[in-house]
Protein backbone atom coordinates (compact mmCIF):
# COMPACT_ATOMS: atom_id res chain seq x y z
CA UNK A 1 0.00 0.00 0.00
CA UNK A 2 1.38 3.40 -1.01
CA UNK A 3 1.51 6.28 1.46
CA UNK A 4 0.94 9.76 0.04
CA UNK A 5 2.42 12.71 1.89
CA UNK A 6 2.69 15.39 -0.81
CA UNK A 7 -0.19 17.61 -1.89
CA UNK A 8 1.51 17.73 -5.31
CA UNK A 9 1.02 14.00 -5.86
CA UNK A 10 -0.75 13.36 -9.20
CA UNK A 11 -3.39 11.26 -7.44
CA UNK A 12 -4.26 14.15 -5.15
CA UNK A 13 -4.48 16.57 -8.08
CA UNK A 14 -6.69 14.14 -10.04
CA UNK A 15 -9.00 13.74 -7.04
CA UNK A 16 -9.35 17.49 -6.57
CA UNK A 17 -10.17 17.91 -10.25
CA UNK A 18 -13.10 15.51 -9.80
CA UNK A 19 -14.25 17.55 -6.79
CA UNK A 20 -14.33 20.82 -8.71
CA UNK A 21 -15.20 19.86 -12.29
CA UNK A 22 -18.53 18.44 -13.45
CA UNK A 23 -16.98 18.10 -16.91
CA UNK A 24 -14.22 15.85 -15.55
CA UNK A 25 -16.74 13.73 -13.65
CA UNK A 26 -18.82 13.36 -16.79
CA UNK A 27 -15.91 12.58 -19.14
CA UNK A 28 -14.20 10.16 -16.76
CA UNK A 29 -17.39 8.46 -15.57
CA UNK A 30 -16.30 8.74 -11.95
CA UNK A 31 -17.08 10.87 -8.92
CA UNK A 32 -15.84 11.39 -5.36
CA UNK A 33 -17.17 10.89 -1.85
CA UNK A 34 -15.86 12.32 1.41
CA UNK A 35 -16.62 11.16 4.93
CA UNK A 36 -17.08 7.72 6.45
CA UNK A 37 -20.88 7.65 6.28
CA UNK A 38 -21.03 8.52 2.56
CA UNK A 39 -18.16 6.18 1.70
CA UNK A 40 -19.88 3.32 3.53
CA UNK A 41 -23.06 4.01 1.53
CA UNK A 42 -21.14 2.71 -1.49
CA UNK A 43 -21.25 -0.76 0.07
CA UNK A 44 -25.06 -0.68 -0.07
CA UNK A 45 -25.32 0.98 -3.48
CA UNK A 46 -23.41 -1.62 -5.48
CA UNK A 47 -21.13 1.05 -6.97
CA UNK A 48 -17.47 0.24 -7.63
CA UNK A 49 -14.81 1.93 -5.48
CA UNK A 50 -11.84 2.66 -7.73
CA UNK A 51 -9.65 4.43 -5.16
CA UNK A 52 -9.78 4.72 -1.36
CA UNK A 53 -7.79 7.30 0.62
CA UNK A 54 -7.64 7.48 4.41
CA UNK A 55 -5.56 8.82 7.28
CA UNK A 56 -4.07 6.58 9.98
CA UNK A 57 -6.16 8.33 12.65
CA UNK A 58 -9.36 7.58 10.74
CA UNK A 59 -8.33 3.94 10.28
CA UNK A 60 -7.43 3.45 13.94
CA UNK A 61 -10.79 4.86 15.07
CA UNK A 62 -12.94 2.93 12.58
CA UNK A 63 -11.16 -0.36 11.91
CA UNK A 64 -14.19 -2.59 11.30
CA UNK A 65 -15.86 -0.21 8.85
CA UNK A 66 -12.60 0.55 7.08
CA UNK A 67 -11.79 -3.13 6.65
CA UNK A 68 -15.04 -3.48 4.71
CA UNK A 69 -14.17 -0.52 2.50
CA UNK A 70 -10.62 -1.70 1.91
CA UNK A 71 -11.88 -5.12 0.78
CA UNK A 72 -14.01 -3.63 -2.03
CA UNK A 73 -11.56 -0.94 -3.18
CA UNK A 74 -9.38 -1.49 -6.25
CA UNK A 75 -6.61 0.87 -5.05
CA UNK A 76 -5.91 1.85 -1.43
CA UNK A 77 -3.75 4.73 -0.18
CA UNK A 78 -2.88 5.98 3.27
CA UNK A 79 -2.57 9.76 3.26
CA UNK A 80 -1.05 12.30 5.64
CA UNK A 81 -3.18 14.83 7.49
CA UNK A 82 -1.99 17.69 5.28
CA UNK A 83 -3.01 15.75 2.17
CA UNK A 84 -6.42 15.07 3.72
CA UNK A 85 -6.85 18.82 4.26
CA UNK A 86 -5.97 19.44 0.61
CA UNK A 87 -8.46 16.85 -0.62
CA UNK A 88 -11.29 17.92 1.66
CA UNK A 89 -14.27 19.86 0.34
CA UNK A 90 -15.65 20.45 3.85
CA UNK A 91 -14.65 22.82 6.67
CA UNK A 92 -13.02 20.00 8.63
CA UNK A 93 -11.35 17.09 6.83
CA UNK A 94 -12.89 13.78 7.87
CA UNK A 95 -9.94 11.70 6.75
CA UNK A 96 -11.52 9.27 4.28
CA UNK A 97 -12.21 9.73 0.57
CA UNK A 98 -13.38 7.51 -2.31
CA UNK A 99 -13.22 7.74 -6.08
CA UNK A 100 -16.23 5.82 -7.37
CA UNK A 101 -17.21 4.58 -10.83
CA UNK A 102 -20.49 6.04 -12.01
CA UNK A 103 -23.21 3.42 -12.45
CA UNK A 104 -25.12 3.28 -15.71
CA UNK A 105 -28.26 5.40 -15.68
CA UNK A 106 -31.50 3.43 -15.79
CA UNK A 107 -33.08 3.60 -19.22
CA UNK A 108 -36.66 2.41 -18.88
CA UNK A 109 -39.55 3.61 -16.74
CA UNK A 110 -41.90 1.25 -14.94
CA UNK A 111 -45.40 1.53 -16.35
CA UNK A 112 -46.84 1.93 -12.85
CA UNK A 113 -43.90 3.82 -11.36
CA UNK A 114 -43.97 7.21 -9.61
CA UNK A 115 -41.27 9.63 -10.78
CA UNK A 116 -40.23 13.22 -10.14
CA UNK A 117 -38.69 14.99 -13.13
CA UNK A 118 -36.38 17.84 -12.09
CA UNK A 119 -35.94 20.42 -14.83
CA UNK A 120 -32.96 22.77 -14.48
CA UNK A 121 -32.72 22.54 -10.67
CA UNK A 122 -29.69 24.70 -9.83
CA UNK A 123 -29.18 24.23 -6.09
CA UNK A 124 -27.35 21.01 -5.10
CA UNK A 125 -28.97 21.25 -1.65
CA UNK A 126 -32.43 21.13 -3.25
CA UNK A 127 -31.43 18.18 -5.43
CA UNK A 128 -30.05 16.30 -2.43
CA UNK A 129 -33.06 17.03 -0.23
CA UNK A 130 -35.51 15.97 -2.95
CA UNK A 131 -33.67 12.68 -3.44
CA UNK A 132 -33.80 11.95 0.31
CA UNK A 133 -37.56 12.53 0.37
CA UNK A 134 -38.04 10.46 -2.78
CA UNK A 135 -36.20 7.53 -1.25
CA UNK A 136 -38.06 7.86 2.05
CA UNK A 137 -41.48 7.88 0.35
CA UNK A 138 -40.74 5.05 -2.05
CA UNK A 139 -40.67 7.05 -5.28
CA UNK A 140 -39.36 4.78 -8.04
CA UNK A 141 -36.78 7.24 -9.31
CA UNK A 142 -35.66 10.71 -10.27
CA UNK A 143 -35.46 12.02 -13.82
CA UNK A 144 -32.97 14.89 -14.06
CA UNK A 145 -32.71 17.30 -16.98
CA UNK A 146 -30.15 20.12 -16.88
CA UNK A 147 -29.25 22.07 -13.77
CA UNK A 148 -26.63 21.04 -11.24
CA UNK A 149 -24.61 17.85 -11.48
CA UNK A 150 -26.25 14.87 -9.78
CA UNK A 151 -22.83 13.67 -8.66
CA UNK A 152 -21.47 16.94 -7.31
CA UNK A 153 -20.01 16.60 -3.79
CA UNK A 154 -22.55 19.09 -2.40
CA UNK A 155 -25.53 17.24 -3.88
CA UNK A 156 -24.24 13.89 -2.62
CA UNK A 157 -23.71 15.24 0.89
CA UNK A 158 -27.17 16.84 0.94
CA UNK A 159 -28.71 13.56 -0.21
CA UNK A 160 -27.11 11.62 2.66
CA UNK A 161 -26.33 8.90 0.14
CA UNK A 162 -29.82 8.73 -1.39
CA UNK A 163 -28.45 9.71 -4.81
CA UNK A 164 -26.28 6.59 -4.66
CA UNK A 165 -29.24 4.33 -3.98
CA UNK A 166 -32.31 5.71 -5.75
CA UNK A 167 -32.57 5.08 -9.51
CA UNK A 168 -31.71 8.20 -11.54
CA UNK A 169 -32.35 8.90 -15.22
CA UNK A 170 -30.42 11.78 -16.74
CA UNK A 171 -31.90 13.17 -19.94
CA UNK A 172 -30.91 15.97 -22.30
CA UNK A 173 -34.27 15.88 -24.07
CA UNK A 174 -37.00 16.31 -21.49
CA UNK A 175 -39.81 16.46 -24.07
CA UNK A 176 -38.73 13.20 -25.66
CA UNK A 177 -38.76 11.61 -22.20
CA UNK A 178 -42.26 12.91 -21.53
CA UNK A 179 -43.58 11.76 -24.92
CA UNK A 180 -42.07 8.32 -24.39
CA UNK A 181 -43.71 8.12 -20.96
CA UNK A 182 -47.08 9.03 -22.44
CA UNK A 183 -46.72 6.22 -24.98
CA UNK A 184 -46.29 3.84 -22.03
CA UNK A 185 -49.53 5.10 -20.51
CA UNK A 186 -47.77 7.09 -17.80
CA UNK A 187 -49.56 10.29 -16.75
CA UNK A 188 -47.48 13.47 -16.95
CA UNK A 189 -48.07 16.63 -14.92
CA UNK A 190 -46.26 19.96 -14.79
CA UNK A 191 -46.21 21.64 -11.37
CA UNK A 192 -47.08 25.34 -11.38
CA UNK A 193 -48.30 28.12 -9.05
CA UNK A 194 -51.00 29.02 -11.62
CA UNK A 195 -54.49 29.08 -10.12
CA UNK A 196 -56.11 27.45 -13.14
CA UNK A 197 -54.10 24.23 -12.64
CA UNK A 198 -55.66 21.20 -10.95
CA UNK A 199 -55.53 21.24 -7.16
CA UNK A 200 -52.90 18.64 -6.23
CA UNK A 201 -55.27 17.00 -3.75
CA UNK A 202 -57.72 16.31 -6.60
CA UNK A 203 -55.22 15.02 -9.18
CA UNK A 204 -55.31 11.40 -10.35
CA UNK A 205 -52.02 9.84 -9.24
CA UNK A 206 -53.09 6.24 -9.75
CA UNK A 207 -50.83 4.07 -11.92
CA UNK A 208 -47.70 5.44 -13.51
CA UNK A 209 -47.05 9.15 -12.96
CA UNK A 210 -44.36 11.73 -13.73
CA UNK A 211 -44.53 15.18 -12.14
CA UNK A 212 -42.18 17.88 -13.38
CA UNK A 213 -40.68 20.31 -10.86
CA UNK A 214 -38.97 23.28 -12.47
CA UNK A 215 -36.11 25.66 -11.88
CA UNK A 216 -36.08 27.53 -8.54
CA UNK A 217 -36.45 30.96 -10.17
CA UNK A 218 -38.43 30.30 -13.34
CA UNK A 219 -40.36 27.09 -12.77
CA UNK A 220 -41.18 24.59 -15.51
CA UNK A 221 -40.30 25.80 -19.01
CA UNK A 222 -43.22 26.61 -21.28
CA UNK A 223 -42.29 23.91 -23.80
CA UNK A 224 -42.23 21.25 -21.08
CA UNK A 225 -45.46 22.60 -19.59
CA UNK A 226 -47.18 22.30 -22.97
CA UNK A 227 -45.74 18.83 -23.58
CA UNK A 228 -47.09 17.48 -20.28
CA UNK A 229 -50.61 18.54 -21.17
CA UNK A 230 -51.73 18.42 -17.53
CA UNK A 231 -50.77 20.72 -14.67
CA UNK A 232 -51.11 20.64 -10.89
CA UNK A 233 -50.77 23.30 -8.23
CA UNK A 234 -50.41 23.39 -4.47
CA UNK A 235 -53.18 25.65 -3.22
CA UNK A 236 -51.91 28.14 -0.62
CA UNK A 237 -53.89 30.23 1.81
CA UNK A 238 -51.00 32.31 3.14
CA UNK A 239 -49.26 35.28 1.56
CA UNK A 240 -46.46 33.38 -0.17
CA UNK A 241 -46.83 33.23 -3.95
CA UNK A 242 -44.79 30.05 -4.39
CA UNK A 243 -42.83 27.39 -2.52
CA UNK A 244 -39.17 26.46 -2.52
CA UNK A 245 -38.52 23.74 -5.11
CA UNK A 246 -37.53 21.24 -2.43
CA UNK A 247 -40.62 21.92 -0.32
CA UNK A 248 -42.92 21.77 -3.34
CA UNK A 249 -41.39 18.48 -4.48
CA UNK A 250 -41.87 16.97 -1.01
CA UNK A 251 -45.56 17.85 -0.96
CA UNK A 252 -46.01 16.55 -4.50
CA UNK A 253 -44.33 13.22 -3.74
CA UNK A 254 -46.45 12.79 -0.60
CA UNK A 255 -49.61 13.26 -2.65
CA UNK A 256 -48.30 10.94 -5.39
CA UNK A 257 -47.90 7.99 -3.01
CA UNK A 258 -51.14 8.63 -1.09
CA UNK A 259 -53.16 6.14 -3.19
CA UNK A 260 -50.59 3.47 -2.34
CA UNK A 261 -50.55 4.28 1.38
CA UNK A 262 -54.34 4.36 1.59
CA UNK A 263 -54.55 0.84 0.16
CA UNK A 264 -51.99 -0.60 2.58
Amino acid sequence: MERITSVQNPKVKAYNELVSSAKSRREQGRFVLEGLRLCLDVLRSGAEVLELYYTKVLLDNNKADMEELIKVSSEVYEISENVAEKMSDTKTAQGVFCVVKKKDSIKELLNDGKYILLENIQDPANLGAISRTAEALGIEGLIVSGGCDVLSPKALRASMGALLRIPVIETEDVMMTIRSAKEQGIKTYASTPREDATDITKADFSGGVIVVVGNEANGVTQSTFDCCGNSITIKMTGRAESLNAGAAASIIMWEMVKPINEKS
